[in-house]
């Protein structure tokens, strides 16, 4: 088993526990080593900001934000940084602040797509070679690895709004055209399947913009979330459970489902 299946079992609040003690044992080395205390604070934040933005947790906002700012506060309350000037407290808000913007934690506050989570995707909404595939909300691009790794001879696209993240994303997928922006700024008629891993309260504005900018034989496909006054056209199950939910266009409303679709 994979040390990311593992971690992603752990209950809360051990992921909290297990993110401050790295923070901490970080933050202690370095200054055992006589660095800055200012860099050793800031090395121990920026541990402490990353569950915020990629883990194998699923956690919510909130406590994503508590483990992210746990370290920095059981710093000052210990009285272990006294050194440390006032200005330098702003680091962890601000490290939090550069890699996921807070407009952005409107929307997923970045759920990475499992390996091999889309394995067969293909069969269940074919493409035309050089199609284009967006993946909204790219994050890392695990979503656009996946992608790529079924749609060979698609162009993959990925928008993301945090701009570390997108340029990591770029280095990671060199394949990919990934663009800074908002994913529900960005036009979607270009692209012939559009791919989502969001919340359940993204789904119905993400179902009025597929329907509103979606051409006919366009693909919406939402990891997990189900657009709950769709049917889907299709439900791809994957490996480690999860549900990929297909809907093409025109979509079909439930029976008495209220919608947004123009």
């Amino acid at each position: 088993m994979r040390l990311s299946t593992l971690l992603a079992m752990l209950p809360w609040p051990l992921p909290a526990l297990l993110t401050w003690s790295v923070a901490w044992a970080t933050f202690s080395s370095l200054r055992v080593l006589d660095a800055p205390t200012v860099i050793a604070l800031l090395c121990g934040a920026v541990i402490g900001v990353l569950p915020a933005v990629w883990s194998p947790w699923r956690l919510t906002r909130w406590r994503r934000g508590f483990i992210a700012l746990g370290f920095p506060l059981s710093l000052a309350l210990s009285g272990s940084a006294h050194d440390v000037p006032a200005w330098a407290w702003l680091l962890p808000l601000g490290a939090l602040a550069l890699l996921y913007p807070l407009n952005a934690w409107r929307d997923a506050p970045f759920f990475p797509t499992p390996r091999g989570a889309l394995q067969g995707l293909n069969r269940l909404a074919p493409l035309t070679d050089g199609a284009r595939v967006l993946e909204a909300g790219c994050g890392l691009g695990d979503g656009l690895r996946e992608l790529r790794a079924e749609y060979p001879q698609s162009r993959m696209d990925g928008v993301e709004w945090s701009w570390p993240l997108r340029w990591a994303c770029q280095w990671r997928c060199s394949f990919a055209r990934v663009t800074r922006g908002d994913l529900w700024k960005t036009d979607w008629s270009a692209f012939r399947l559009v791919y989502l891993f969001q919340r359940p309260e993204s789904m119905p504005r993400a179902v009025e913009k597929a329907g509103r900018e979606l051409q006919s034989g366009d693909w919406l496909a939402s990891l997990e979330f189900e657009a709950l006054q769709l049917e889907p056209d299709a439900v791809h199950h994957c490996p480690d459970g999860r549900t990929v939910w297909l809907y093409q266009q025109p979509f079909t409303v439930r029976p008495g489902a209220s919608t947004l679709l123009p």
